[in-house]
């Protein structure tokens, strides 16, 4: 158990943020002036100094140490989708056999990790090993407590020797100024003087399954690639629909208890939690933060998932498909936009001024998801969501917009100059003084939109439950941005020009939606019918990753990130390499896995079962007994050993050629074509094996072992 303050034996109020040095922390630690001064640098209105650094860091490390805190990192965001952490302790000699507790200003702020060994697309040479890491004081520093001693963790960025980004967190940051320029730049426009900054914020819910730690180390193809390359599903799965909000198992309840705890510990607003549509599918969402916060916190939790499940027994797992015939596991991002006065740009006002705000904002988003579909079709492009995408059981691999049919028809108004009919039948003008006043929950939920509104924000539902939300939400942010720059460029020449706002503001409205609502879909979207009219309607459909990733790098995403310095033309391209390299390691591990678990331990298994039913089926011919069965069976199992044999041949093949090809895009596309459906096929031959081999001679946990007991 982990020494983390329990929450069952102290307040809840005292627990939470124990470990997390806030602003309610630095407000009481820090001299008044300081934590202003701070406060302007959150905020984006001054760049930090290192005289207040050097306060912040000496109130940080008293902090830090009074809680046994003996270490430092800077914790950062690699492109290679995990988090990555380099300690130092606080001691720093002093030459007579004594040391010093220190942690300056300069080490808070500035931290130089070897940057030769992350994935870089191209940035960077192997030999150029200079980074650096720069301290986010927009995300709050906190504490891990474990048995090996407590560490201070401080949120950084990580850059080039150039400045150029090298993690997910630069290019968030950058997105979240573009969407605060273009909004606040609308607001002003529309007469809200008192919004000084306006911010997205996220709360992800977390898909994960929970399998027993015994059987999952039996398992290399769990241990290796977060997934079952092989596995026949159960005589049980989720047909009964008995486990989605059904009563949480006992075991599984004091894992969320003492994962509740360390989060909570640590800052992090896990709110909700319940059994998913799978055996042993759960979900943990967060309360709402600033996307940059959130995109921390999220990695928190998966990380802390895996810890607190080893301590339970357990294993966490987070890859979109871990199990073949039943729900994969998603990342849904709530995604909206507030101002610093409290207004949440995508509620529904109560009076007409404030309903044509959220219209507009409602139909900026709109048109973003419409023009920019590829690129945030491209920010969830992965081998794993590749499994999950398309199916019956997540959104499809077509991206469009849910709205409910009220909203829908009011939009639909609006861009056609025709009166509102609201539900009870009133004629409603869409006019400036007559704008319907709208209800605060205009939709129905719809579980099949890739990108739905919900009431006051909106769901991404693509986002895959291992990957970090820093880059979907980067990308969302930033097409926002860019249709909202467009906006304000005619609501600020309207107001040079003494022309009517209000009727501009109407105008883009109609003209906008009118124009974009090609993308707005309030059906059910695994129906095949939407396939052919998403097709009708000229949407885009990319069913695979290797399809879609060059798209972030295309004419479109490259002129999109330019304009508002989100990225370089060199830091989307080198994305674009990392992710196709990353989706050809990935499933070269996978085949690799295969290949050595057919002929190691399938191929072995079968032949042995197949000589028990030789060996019987003579036996009982020598006594004059019927063994027409075990002869058959002793056949049939020969020659599916024989067949798994061969096709994990064809997949060794298939890899060599593979291997030899240098270029990414090509790489990757040949491991989609040639690759994956040898893989297919030897999964087919094997699973059919696992059907009727007996179950003492399979050499791994099954379907029924690993999903029916923890």
């Amino acid at each position: 158990m982990s020494d983390c303050i329990e929450s069952n034996t102290v307040g809840l109020a005292e627990v939470y943020g124990a470990y997390c040095f806030s602003n309610a922390v630095m407000r009481e630690r820090l001299p008044k002036s300081i934590f202003n001064e701070l406060l302007k640098v959150q905020s984006g209105k001054r760049e930090l100094t290192l005289d207040i650094a050097e306060v912040v860091a000496s109130a940080m490390r008293d902090w830090a140490i009074e809680r046994g805190a003996t270490h430092y990192t800077h914790w950062f965001h690699p492109l290679s989708g995990i988090s990555a952490e380099k300690h130092d302790s606080f001691i720093s000699p002093i030459g007579d056999g004594r040391v010093l507790l220190e942690f300056s200003g300069k080490e808070l702020v500035k931290g130089e990790p070897d940057a030769s060994s992350f994935p870089s697309g191209g940035l960077r040479a192997t030999f150029e090993a200079r980074g650096y890491t720069a301290w986010d004081a927009t995300s709050p520093a906190f504490l891990k407590k474990s048995s090996s001693g407590t560490t201070l963790y401080i949120p950084t960025a990580f850059v080039s020797y150039f400045g150029h980004a090298l993690d997910k967190k630069v290019p968030l940051l950058r997105s979240i100024e573009a969407l605060n320029k273009q909004a606040l730049r609308v607001l002003h426009a529309l007469g809200v003087a008192d919004a000084k900054r306006c911010t997205p914020t996220v709360g992800p819910e977390q898909e994960y399954f929970l399998v027993n730690r015994e059987l999952y180390k039996k398992r290399p193809d769990l241990v290796l690639t977060g997934r079952t390359v092989f596995g026949s599903m159960s005589a049980k799965g989720q047909e009964m629909e008995d486990h989605y909000f059904g009563a949480i198992p006992e075991k599984v309840a004091a894992f969320m208890r003492e994962l509740n705890d360390e989060l909570w510990a640590m800052g992090v607003t896990a709110k909700t939690q319940h059994n998913e549509v799978a055996p042993n599918q759960f979900e943990l969402a967060c309360v709402y933060s600033s996307s940059n916060v959130a995109a921390d916190t999220n990695q928190l939790v998966m990380e802390t998932m895996n810890i607190v499940a080893a301590r339970h027994g357990m294993a966490a797992l987070l890859h979109e498909k871990p199990f073949a015939g039943i729900n994969g596991s998603g990342k849904h991002v709530n995604w909206s936009l507030g101002t610093d006065s409290g207004l949440n740009l995508l509620e529904p006002g109560t009076d007409p001024a404030s309903n044509a705000r959220f219209l507009l904002f409602i139909s900026a988003v709109i048109e973003a998801v419409d023009r920019y579909a590829p690129q945030l079709r491209a920010s969830v492009a992965t081998s794993g969501n590749d499994l999950r995408l398309g199916g019956n059981e997540a959104p499809p691999a077509i991206i469009s917009v849910f709205l409910g049919d009220e909203l829908s028809a009011v939009l639909d108004a609006a861009a056609e100059g025709k009166p509102y009919v609201s539900k009870e039948g009133g004629k409603i003008e869409i006019g400036a003084a007559s704008l319907p006043k709208l209800p605060q929950d205009l939709t129905d939920r719809n579980r099949t939109s890739p990108f739905a509104f919900t009431g006051n924000k909106f769901e991404f539902r693509m986002v895959g439950s291992s990957q970090s939300v820093a880059t979907p939400s980067a990308v969302l942010n930033t097409a926002v941005a860019d249709v909202l720059a467009r906006f304000a460029d005619r609501l600020e020449t309207a107001a040079k020009k003494g022309s009517d706002i209000a009727a501009e503001e109407r105008s883009i409205i109609s003209e906008s939606y009118k124009a974009h609502r090609r993308v707005v879909f309030n059906g059910n979207g695994y129906a095949e019918e939407w396939h052919r009219e998403a097709e009708r309607r000229g949407l885009p459909r990319f069913r695979a990753a290797v399809e879609v990733i060059p798209e972030l790098a295309s004419q479109t995403g490259l002129e999109l990130f330019a304009r508002h310095g989100v990225f370089t033309k060199e830091e989307v391209e080198s994305r674009c390499v990392i992710y196709l390299e990353k989706y050809a390691k990935q499933v070269n591990i996978e085949a690799g896995i295969m290949v050595e678990m057919a002929k190691r331990y399938i191929f072995p298994a079968v032949t042995a079962s197949a000589e028990d039913y030789a060996r019987a089926a003579s036996a009982l011919a020598a006594v004059g007994a019927i063994s027409s069965p075990q002869e058959l069976k002793a056949r049939k199992l020969a020659e599916l050993a024989a067949a798994v044999v061969d096709e994990a041949d064809k997949l060794e093949k298939a890899l060599l050629s593979v291997q030899e090809i240098e270029e990414p895009l090509a790489e990757a596309r040949a491991y989609r074509e040639s690759v994956i459906p040898r893989m297919t096929a030897l999964r087919d031959k094997a699973d059919a094996v696992e059907r009727i081999v007996e179950a003492s001679r399979w050499p791994f946990p099954t379907y029924q072992d690993l999903l029916f007991s923890l």
